[in-house]
């Protein structure tokens, strides 16, 4: 790893290190959407047999019954007893009051208010290329279920068999997601975002992915709802020396196991950092500051996806956190934990995106409705001021519709 100090060229391009859009990924997505938009599910099968090496006909592109039967056969039995401890966590993080309808009756005949209601149909894509992220199926249809969406929809490329991880296939199953799509890329992106014959067109499409997937989310947005941007995994620790330096290093280390993971630890402690650096050898950073403040200083500017505080006092560090996808604080509670069981969502903000995006939850998949009636006396009341404000906007017609109410 290596030190970078408080100031300096290094610290601002980690500062701003949100990818920056490839011309060749970008144009690449272009021609996939635009294909799957004109030619459905021929695309589809066509990006199946090119990127995931396996001749699938249109029938086979939907995961059937028989199929995830015969994944419980091939998975351990011990895993749902674990899966059902971290639904149970998940569910009953989430399940706080949600956003309910409300009214406001005035006197003067108004009532304004807002109605809510969950989004239709959502589309969850669960990458399984390097490894099968099994717990991003039950992370992202959670919070989707207790929203109240009706339909939700999976989208994971299949091995070279063309078939589906069985463990993706039975926690998907367990949760009773609608239907899953041997589907990867941004073909599967496009194909919930516009449908084809076998694909529903969704509302909504929430899940990490490549570069590719994560183009593709940024193209089809306007056709659909995406939930955020995602980029590589990182993760930040503010430490002094009061930290336990094998935790820290443990968790450094960990997050290299991710492809393109970055891994930063800020310290006041020159005694850590020189262990960390000799110890820890993937592609991260140390950075030296003076003291607590610039550390969370340094934090905020970065935005991290995941933030752990291992200090002796970490809530007053959290006290002055703004911008993070999750913080783990203290020398129990690492990443890890948030990764499969706690509760919260692991679908994060990363590549500096905390600053105004959140981690997944249940109000990515509630919608409002505005509500306005109004009697005849109250729009007589204002009648004057919306005539003025539309005639300086030369909207006549605007104009004919208030005054054929009193005509």
């Amino acid at each position: 790893m290596k030190i970078v100090k408080f100031t300096g060229k290094t610290l601002e391009k980690i500062y701003g290190r949100l990818a920056k859009r490839k011309v060749r990924v970008k144009r690449t997505v272009e021609k996939i959407i635009q294909d799957v938009y004109l030619n459905k599910d021929e695309a589809l099968i066509r990006y199946t047999k090119k990127f995931d090496k396996v001749k699938l006909s249109i029938k086979q592109l939907k995961v059937t019954e028989s199929e995830t039967n015969g994944a419980y056969q091939n998975i351990d039995a011990e895993f749902v007893t674990c899966l059902k401890m971290a639904i149970n966590n998940i569910t009953s993080f989430y399940k706080q009051p949600l956003k309910k309808n409300r009214k406001i009756k005035r006197e003067d005949g108004v009532i304004l208010g807002e109605i809510f209601n969950p989004i239709e149909r959502v589309g969850v894509y669960v990458p399984s290329g390097s490894a099968p992220l099994v717990s991003s199926v039950y992370m992202s249809v959670l919070p989707a279920k207790i929203a109240g969406v009706s339909e939700i929809y999976l989208a994971t490329p299949p091995n070279s068999q063309g078939e589906v991880n069985p463990y993706i296939l039975a926690v998907a199953n367990l949760l009773k997601v609608n239907a899953v799509f041997k589907l990867g890329g941004a073909q599967a992106i496009a194909a919930m975002a516009f449908g084809t014959k076998t694909v529903p067109k969704v509302d909504k499409i929430v899940g990490p992915g490549n570069d590719y997937v994560t183009e593709a989310k940024r193209q089809v947005f306007g056709y659909c709802d995406i939930d955020m941007l995602a980029g590589p995994s990182e993760v930040v620790i503010i430490a002094n020396q009061f930290a336990n330096p094998s935790h820290v290093i443990a968790d450094l280390r960990a997050q290299s196991e991710h492809l393109m993971g970055m891994a930063i630890l800020i310290t006041n402690s020159k005694k850590l950092a020189n262990l960390v650096r000799k110890d820890v050898a993937n592609n991260g950073y140390i950075i030296l500051v003076k003291n607590l403040e610039e550390a969370v200083d340094v934090s905020n500017r970065i935005a991290p996806e995941h933030l752990e505080i291992m200090v002796k006092q970490p809530n007053k560090i959290l006290k002055k956190i703004r911008n993070a996808g999750a913080v783990f604080t203290g020398p129990y509670s690492p990443v890890v934990v948030g990764d499969y069981i706690a509760g919260p969502s692991h679908v994060l903000p990363t590549s500096g995106t905390a600053r105004f995006f959140s981690g997944l939850g249940v109000c990515d998949f509630i919608k409002s409705t505005h509500l306005v009636s109004y009697s005849k006396k109250a729009l007589e009341k204002v009648a004057p001021a919306i005539e003025k404000i539309a005639t300086i906007e030369g909207m006549k017609e605007h104009l004919k519709s208030l005054k054929s109410r009193f005509e």
